[in-house]
C-alpha cells in the first residue's frame, strides 16, 4: 500500500489525492498499470505532473482496459498532450474495440502532430470580435461571452484553451475598455409568469416537468447508445464477431430504431404497465423507429387466450399500433437449435437436481456441471422427446448472474399443451434464455426493461455472445408504483375468488381494463406517464396524481348532463300541469360552439335532496323556505311554497315534495346559487367508487399485519339504484363519458341495456383534500 502510495505522488498527485484514490480498487489499479506502463516507455524520470494529470484522468473515464497501455504510450510520447486531445482519444478507442487500431485514423481523430499558433488564435479571435462588434458593443460586458469561447474552440479545436480564452479576454478589453459601473451592475433578470399556477400544485413530486411524453423520450435517446453502437455501453462486451455482427445489423435494419413490448399473456395490463407501453412504442415512435408486440409465450400453464387479446387491446386503447405482432413461440425451434448449439460450445448443461434444490442464491452447485457435452446433446434430445418426468432433468447455463444466481436454468420440462403449438413440444425456455434471443431475432436495438432486470443484464450480453449472435443492448427504467392498490396478478386473483371484486375489470382495480371501464380516457394516463416522467428510480404515486389528469381531459372532452343521485320530486305551482317545454344545454358551457343538446322541462322536476333545507343554516346558499334559488339553464329562480312530508317506519317525518313557484331570472333578484335539475328523466343506476384499500401500502405486513385482504374499504363501492338523469344520454354508447353538471364525471358501463343504464363515477369534479 505504501509503494503505491509513493507511485501515485511520483505523478504529481497531493498525498491526500493519493489517499483517496487507493479506495477506489478499479481506479487505483487501472492507474498503478499507467504509471508502470508510462515508465517502461520514458522512465521514472519521465513522468511529470502534466503527464501524470493526463495518465489520471486516462485512467479514471477508460472503459477498456485493454487500450491502456496504447494510451498510456500516446501521453508520455506527447502525442496525447491536452485534456480535450484526451477525450478524443477515449472517443476513439471506445468507437473502434477490435484490433488493430489504425495509427493514421487515430492522429487525425485526436489532432496528434496538429500545432496551432499564437498567430492563428489571434486572427480566429480578431475575426469573431469582429463578426459580433455591434452586439458586443451595445451589450459591452452583459454580453454573453460564452458564445465567443464557444465560437472560438469551434474554429479552434486543438488550441490550449487557456490561450484562446487569454486571448479573447485581451481583445474584448482592447475594443470596450474597461469594465464601468454600469458594467459591474447585475444584469436584470425578467421575472417568469406562471401560469396555471394551481393546476401545476396538483403535480408537484412529478419528474416530467411539463414536457410532453414524446419530448421527454427524445432527450432519452441522446442517453442512450446510437443503433449500429451497442459497443459504446458499459459493460458491453466486444468479441471478434462483433463489429461483423453489427454491420448485417445495420444492413437489415437501415440503422432504425427498434424496441419491443413483451408482457407474459398470463394476466391483464395494469398502470405500471402503461409506463412500460408508453416507453417502448413511444420511445420509438419519439425517434422514428418500430416497436414490437412480443407475448413472452413460454409459460403454457398459465396463458390464456383472453390475456393476448386484452393486451393487444390496451396497446391499442393507448394509441399504439404495433409494428409487428410475434410470439416467444414463433421461435421455439430456432431456441431449441441455439441451445443445441451452447451445448455443443461447452457452455450448458443438463442437470438433474430438483427445482427445490435450485431456489435462492445459494443452491448447491450441480454435481452434473462438468458432464461432457456430448452427453448432455442425448441427455437433452431425451428431453425433448418426452423420455424424462416433469422435474427430472433440466438444461441450465454455466454461467453466475449478476445477483450471484449460479448456472440458471434455459429449458425446463412441461407435458402442458401449448396454445399455439399443442402437444409439439414438452420442453420450454425460460425468460433468461428466450428474452434476449428474441431480441436478437428481432434485431431490437434497444430492449427497454423495468430496473429488476438489472441484475440480468451481464447474462444477456453473455448468452447473445457464448452463441455468437448479434447482441442488443439492454437498457432499464423506474417502474411506476401506485398506493391504495395490488397489481400482483396472484393478488387480484385472490381478490376475484374470494368476491370482494367483480373481475380483473373491476373500477376499483387499476388494472389498464378496470380504468377503462371506469371511464378513465387513455390520454389521460398517457399525461399521467409523461408527468411521473422517464426515471431510473422506481416511482411511487398517489392516485389523485393519476386522477388530476383524467379531469383535465374530461373538462375538454366530456359533454355535459344533468343527473340527481337522490331525488327530491318539485311541483311548481304555478306552471300549468302538463305544460312542457325544451331548455337548450350546452355540451361545453365554456365554449358553446362545440353544440348543445335540448333536455325537456315541465311543471314537475326533480332536484337533489342536498339541495333544500327546511332549517337555514349559516352559509347555505341554496333552496330554503327563504332563500329562492336558480335552475341551471332553464331561465327561471325558484321560490318555496310548500312542503309534503309523510312518515316512514322507525323514521320521523320525511319530505318527499316540494311545492314552489317560478319566475323569470331576468325579472328576479339575482339568486345566490343556481342548482341542476332533471325533468321527465331516465331512471339509472350509478356506481360511487372509493378505494379499495384503507391504506396506502395494504401489501406492507408491518402496516397491515393480517395481509392484503384484511385492509379492504368497507365502503369502496355505493349503488344508488334511483339516480335519475337526463334524456341527452339515451343514445349513449358503452363507455362514453358525461360531465354530470355539479356531480362529478361519469362513464356508461358495458352492463347496461336498452331498459337499465349503468354509470361508473369516473372522478368527482374536484379533488378530495382529505385523499392528498
Amino acid at each position: 500500500m505504501a509503494d503505491t502510495l509513493t507511485l501515485f505522488t511520483s505523478i504529481g498527485l497531493s498525498e491526500q489525492k493519493a489517499k483517496e484514490t487507493l479506495k477506489n480498487e478499479a481506479l487505483s489499479s487501472a492507474l498503478k498499470d499507467a504509471i508502470i506502463q508510462a515508465r517502461r516507455t520514458c522512465g521514472a524520470s519521465g513522468v511529470d505532473k502534466a503527464i501524470g494529470t493526463l495518465l489520471y484522468s486516462m485512467a479514471s473515464r477508460l472503459k477498456d482496459p485493454k487500450r491502456l497501455a496504447f494510451l498510456s504510450d500516446g501521453i508520455v510520447q506527447c502525442k496525447i498532450c491536452t485534456e480535450l486531445q484526451l477525450a478524443a482519444a477515449l472517443e476513439f478507442v471506445k468507437s473502434h474495440p477490435q484490433d488493430p487500431i489504425n495509427q493514421g485514423e487515430f492522429d487525425e481523430a485526436c489532432g496528434v502532430g496538429v500545432a496551432i499558433t499564437p498567430e492563428q488564435i489571434e486572427e480566429a479571435v480578431e475575426s469573431l470580435i469582429k463578426k459580433h462588434k455591434e452586439q458586443l458593443l451595445k451589450e459591452r460586458y452583459h454580453f454573453n461571452m460564452g458564445l465567443l469561447m464557444g465560437e472560438a474552440r469551434s474554429a479552434l479545436k486543438w488550441a490550449d484553451g487557456k490561450v484562446v480564452k487569454n486571448e479573447v479576454d485581451l481583445q474584448v478589453l482592447h475594443l470596450l475598455g474597461p469594465k464601468t459601473e454600469a458594467d459591474l451592475e447585475k444584469k436584470v433578470k425578467v421575472a417568469r409568469v406562471h401560469l396555471f399556477k394551481r393546476k401545476r400544485s396538483v403535480y408537484e413530486g412529478m419528474t416530467g416537468e411539463g414536457r410532453s411524453l414524446m419530448e421527454q423520450l427524445r432527450g432519452e435517446a441522446l442517453k442512450f447508445h446510437k443503433p449500429g453502437e451497442n459497443y459504446k455501453t458499459e459493460g458491453y462486451v466486444v468479441t471478434p464477431n462483433t463489429m461483423d455482427l453489427l454491420k448485417k445489423h445495420m444492413e437489415l435494419t437501415g440503422g432504425q430504431i427498434r424496441s419491443r413490448f413483451p408482457p407474459e399473456p398470463n394476466g391483464i395490463l395494469h398502470i405500471g404497465h402503461a409506463k412500460a407501453i408508453n416507453f417502448n412504442f413511444g420511445f420509438a415512435k419519439a425517434n422514428n423507429g418500430i416497436c414490437f408486440l412480443r407475448y413472452d409465450d413460454t409459460n403454457p400453464e398459465k396463458e390464456e387466450e383472453k390475456y393476448f387479446t386484452a393486451i393487444r387491446d390496451m396497446v391499442e386503447w393507448l394509441g399504439y399500433e404495433p409494428f409487428a405482432v410475434t410470439h416467444a413461440s414463433d421461435n421455439f425451434q430456432q431456441l431449441y437449435d441455439l441451445a443445441v448449439d451452447l451445448v455443443r460450445r461447452g457452455h450448458a448443461f443438463v442437470c438433474h437436481q430438483k427445482g427445490e434444490e435450485l431456489k435462492g442464491h445459494n443452491a448447491p452447485p450441480s454435481p452434473w456441471r462438468d458432464r461432457p457435452a456430448e452427453e448432455s446433446l442425448v441427455l437433452f434430445d431425451r428431453m425433448k422427446k418426452g423420455l424424462f418426468a416433469e422435474g427430472e432433468a433440466t438444461l441450465r447455463m454455466k454461467m453466475v448472474m449478476e445477483d450471484g444466481k449460479l448456472d440458471p436454468v434455459a429449458y425446463r420440462i412441461k407435458y402442458t399443451p401449448h396454445h399455439r403449438t399443442g402437444d409439439e413440444w414438452c420442453i420450454y425456455p425460460t425468460y433468461d434464455y428466450t428474452h434476449c434471443l428474441c431480441d436478437s431475432i428481432e434485431n431490437i436495438t434497444h430492449s427497454l426493461c423495468t430496473k429488476e432486470f438489472q441484475a440480468r443484464r451481464s447474462s444477456y450480453f453473455w448468452l447473445c455472445n457464448a452463441l455468437d449472435v448479434y447482441c442488443p443492448v439492454q437498457w432499464e427504467y423506474g417502474r411506476l408504483n401506485l398506493t391504495y392498490t395490488v397489481v400482483s396478478k396472484r393478488k387480484i386473483i385472490k381478490l376475484v375468488e374470494t368476491g370482494v371484486v367483480r373481475d380483473w375489470d373491476d373500477p376499483r382495480l387499476f388494472t389498464l381494463t378496470a380504468l377503462r371501464r371506469r371511464g378513465f380516457p387513455p390520454e389521460a394516463i398517457n399525461n399521467f406517464c409523461a408527468r411521473v416522467g422517464v426515471t431510473v428510480s422506481q416511482t411511487t404515486t398517489e392516485p389523485h396524481l393519476l386522477e388530476a389528469c383524467v379531469r383535465d381531459v374530461l373538462n375538454d372532452t366530456a359533454p355535459r348532463a344533468m343527473a340527481v343521485l337522490q331525488p327530491l320530486r318539485v311541483t311548481i305551482a304555478n306552471l300549468p300541469e302538463g305544460s312542457k317545454s325544451d331548455v337548450r344545454v350546452p355540451d361545453f358551457p365554456a365554449n358553446e360552439a362545440k353544440g348543445s343538446h335540448a333536455v325537456p322541462f315541465s311543471s314537475t322536476i326533480f332536484i337533489e335532496q342536498s339541495d333544500f333545507r327546511e332549517v337555514m343554516e349559516k352559509g347555505y346558499k341554496r333552496l330554503t323556505p327563504d332563500q329562492p334559488v336558480g335552475l341551471r339553464h332553464a331561465g327561471y329562480v325558484i321560490s318555496f311554497q310548500k312542503v309534503i312530508k309523510v312518515r316512514l317506519p322507525r323514521v320521523s317525518r320525511c319530505v318527499v315534495e316540494l311545492e314552489v313557484t317560478c319566475c323569470s331570472s331576468e325579472t328576479a333578484e339575482k339568486p345566490k346559487a343556481f342548482i341542476h335539475w332533471v325533468s321527465q328523466p331516465l331512471t339509472c343506476e350509478v356506481r360511487l367508487y372509493e378505494r379499495l384499500f384503507l391504506h396506502k401500502h395494504p401489501e406492507d405486513q408491518s402496516v397491515v399485519p393480517n395481509g392484503f385482504l384484511s385492509d379492504i374499504n368497507p365502503d369502496s363501492l355505493h349503488v344508488i339504484s334511483g339516480a335519475l338523469v337526463d334524456t341527452s344520454v339515451k343514445r349513449a354508447k358503452a363507455l362514453d363519458r358525461f360531465q354530470f353538471e355539479r356531480v362529478g364525471y361519469f362513464s356508461l358501463d358495458p352492463d347496461s341495456t336498452a331498459d337499465k343504464l349503468i354509470f361508473n363515477r369516473t372522478v368527482t369534479l374536484k379533488e378530495d383534500p382529505g385523499k392528498i
